[in-house]
């Protein structure tokens, strides 16, 4: 049976979605002929519409139209924009008691002395402030080849940035940094830590750690390059302490952890319009998996929900977890009201030559990586995550900087979709990631994991791409290797939210 040329997501839609070229007067649906050249994943009207009408894809509304349109019409930014209305968030409307299985799925990861679960095991040297950076690389270059006699480390990781300094001592933004800093030193994937200073920065070692609730001891080691009398006896020294603990880092064996220990980070980049048709949903379907085995997995880009939260809060547990991400929303539209910004200055111009046209149509597909069971909480960004369930964490669009705050939760695996082919890698997290497409699947075989190309292709439903990216999780959580491992990506893409100014 031939492939449709299209796809209907739902019958209310007045647009379909095309699979592939389509040429003007081809049919497509009914006595619908496409009125000129139609892109792969961009949209084709089906029925009339005015003026200011709506224009409905999910069966949500995804824009609006800028003049009369008839059928066979080209759907983007020409003719589709973004308009306020009213949404019905109707709290808790769809919360339901989630179905779990009675025997838990299990994966093969590392148990810390304090019960948490890993999946990777890391050697992290935390920077205080960007005057470290440049230190914390050379420490991390003299150690990388000491590490071949330990087979069951994973790396050194020097997580460096650009902040520390320059900013105010106290408030939002010194907070979400030391928060920031505090997750990642005590991440479960880590199995030491060296926390780096230069001295004089705002950004304190004593006062991060007095924040945060840190300990110096065996396996968290603060230094500070000024008391250490430069650079190069920084290096020295640092060194010598990394050598000492290298044996013990490497004692840890896997041993059986049931899924419900499992902490997924949900990210999309450079997504097209096959996002919301192909993998995000798959991966929602795997989230779904994961929650009913008693996993987390945590949503998260505030600004690439923005029309879609009403989809969330119907899912809350609670009217005041629903209340939570209508807080977090009005704190964005104040935030970009003061910096001078918009809440839909997006889709980005690679995700419209996928596609995408509006941010309510982004949103839309962004959300259906969460999944349908129950919201059962939201977290401020960095914050630690403490439920089990399908939970969200606020932070901005900016991939990097988001999984950066979903990591400092303590997200030990993490699943990205991608429809134009991003290369992500997340260290200390495993990083999968998911081609929305076949053609970004077979150009770029090396960096995608996953190919939910398929359903797009009508080789594969949602379900059973679902059950093969749940699979993954496991495999991966387990100790098999991601792309973005093997190409050694994940070094650089630590990227603390920057909410304030420099000064």
């Amino acid at each position: 049976m031939a492939v449709p040329l299209t796809i209907r997501l739902h019958p209310n839609d007045n647009v379909v979605v095309a699979r592939m070229d389509i040429l003007p007067g081809t049919p497509v649906e009914g006595d619908v002929a496409a009125a000129q050249l139609i892109p792969p994943g961009h949209k084709i009207l089906t029925r009339a519409v005015k003026r200011g009408e709506p224009i409905r894809k999910y069966n949500q509304i995804i824009g609006f139209a800028t003049e009369d349109l008839a059928p066979g019409s080209h759907i983007h930014t020409h003719n589709c924009v973004m308009a306020d209305f009213e949404r019905d968030y109707a709290f808790c409307a769809d919360a339901r008691p989630t179905d779990f299985f009675a025997a838990p799925a299990t994966f093969q990861g590392y148990r810390r002395a304090d019960g948490r679960a890993a999946t990777r095991n890391f050697i992290g040297i935390v920077t205080t402030v960007n005057c470290s950076a440049a230190t914390s690389r050379m420490i991390a270059n003299k150690v990388a080849p000491l590490l071949e006699a330990f087979p069951n480390i994973d790396g050194i990781v020097p997580l460096t940035h650009a902040g520390g300094c320059g900013m105010a001592s106290s408030g939002v933004e010194m907070d979400v940094l030391r928060r920031t800093l505090g997750g990642y030193a005590r991440h479960a994937n880590m199995g030491a830590v060296m926390m780096l200073g230069l001295g004089c920065e705002t950004n304190q070692i004593s006062s991060l750690m007095k924040a945060e609730g840190l300990a110096e001891g065996p396996k968290l080691i603060p230094m500070a390059i000024q008391d250490e009398g430069g650079v190069a006896k920084t290096v020295a020294r640092a060194v010598g302490f990394i050598k000492d603990i290298l044996p013990e880092a490497n004692k840890v064996e896997r041993v059986t952890i049931p899924a419900s220990e499992l902490i997924l980070a949900l990210q999309c980049g450079g997504s097209d319009g096959y996002s919301g048709i192909s993998a995000n949903p798959a991966l929602g379907y795997a989230v779904d998996l994961l929650v009913r085995h008693g996993g987390t997995a945590a949503l998260s880009e505030t600004p690439e929900i923005y029309g879609a939260e009403h989809l969330l809060t119907r899912r809350a547990v609670s009217r005041a977890v629903g209340e939570k991400i209508v807080e977090r929303i009005k704190w964005w539209e104040d935030h970009c009201a003061r910096t001078g910004g918009a809440m839909n200055n997006n889709p980005s111009a690679g995700n419209k030559v996928g596609g995408l046209t509006t941010i309510l149509e982004k949103s839309l597909g962004a959300v259906a990586k969460g999944g349908t069971t129950n919201l059962v909480d939201v977290y401020k960004y960095a914050e630690p995550i403490t439920a089990k369930g399908f939970v969200y964490m606020d932070g901005p669009g900016y991939d990097p900087v988001s999984a950066t705050g979903q990591v400092a939760g303590g997200a030990n695996m993490l699943c990205f979709t991608t429809g134009r082919g991003s290369v992500f890698g997340c260290k200390p997290t495993p990083s999968l990631k998911l081609a929305t497409n076949s053609t970004v699947y077979r150009r770029m075989t090396d960096d995608m994991d996953i190919n939910c190309g398929t359903v797009v292709d009508g080789e594969e439903t949602i379900a059973s791409c679902g059950e093969r990216i749940f699979d993954l999780i496991l495999r991966t959580a387990s100790g098999e290797k991601t792309k973005s491992e093997l190409l050694g990506i994940g070094d650089d893409e630590f990227e603390p939210w920057k909410i304030g100014a420099t000064m």
